[in-house]
């Protein structure tokens, strides 16, 4: 699992297993999660 301030990733790297919470309350894994040979993670750190 990859560390907090390990860095980026460089291509062709393998994409760090993440579990993450959905607000609806559900759980989905990445990458298997996304049901496709390619995807887009974008984190939101938003301030409500």
């Amino acid at each position: 699992m990859a560390k907090i301030g390990a860095g980026f990733l460089d291509a062709n790297d393998v994409f760090p297993d993440l579990e993450l919470k959905l607000v609806s309350g559900e759980t989905v894994k990445l990458p298997e999660g996304t049901g496709a040979g390619y995807g887009v993670v974008l984190f939101y750190r938003g301030y409500w």
